[in-house]
């Protein structure tokens, strides 16, 4: 298991491997996402907090998921033209992945072990976000439930503001 965040590496949407060692001295706040969720409007939220934030250390991780209603069926690339068009999404997305069961991705085994929610060790929908120092420690995780606006006193604690 890893230590930090930064021990482990990602696809990009791209289709590039990205080391998540490339973030150190950032904060993160990683969010599994979907295209046809009831909470895809946050990605708009999700951009505004990068969009004010990022020249201070911020950086947004999207992690597209299928596994709840099937609410992200596209591939890799329709996903980046629909976060684009749609929402104006410049933060980082990385290919599809797998939040819970046995194909989890390491980045989300290492998250839910570092901050289990309600439901344990499982993700319990999409936008569930976790909050991650600049040393790639989990600080917090959050409900899908909670807007990206609400996060951004506990951001602005950790980017030193």
């Amino acid at each position: 298991m890893a230590e930090t965040l930064h021990d482990l590496t990602a696809t990009r949407n791209d289709g590039t491997e990205q080391p998540l060692s490339d973030y150190r001295g950032k904060v993160l706040l990683v969010v599994n996402t979907a295209s046809q969720c009831g909470f895809t409007p946050q990605y708009q939220g999700l951009q505004a907090l990068y969009q004010r934030h990022r020249a201070e250390g911020l950086e947004i991780l999207g992690f597209p998921c299928d596994q709840f209603g099937h609410q992200e069926p596209g591939a890799d690339a329709e996903i980046a033209t629909f976060c684009e068009r749609n929402y104006g999404v410049t933060f980082p997305l990385f290919k599809k992945v797998e939040v819970n069961g046995a194909g989890t991705h390491p980045v989300f085994a290492y998250l839910k072990k570092s901050a289990p929610g309600l439901l344990g060790d499982s993700i319990k929908w999409n936008f569930t976000k976790f909050l991650v120092d600049r040393e790639g420690r989990v600080v917090d995780r959050f409900a899908p439930a909670t807007p990206p606006e609400k996060i951004e006193a506990d951001i602005e604690k950790l980017l030193g503001g």
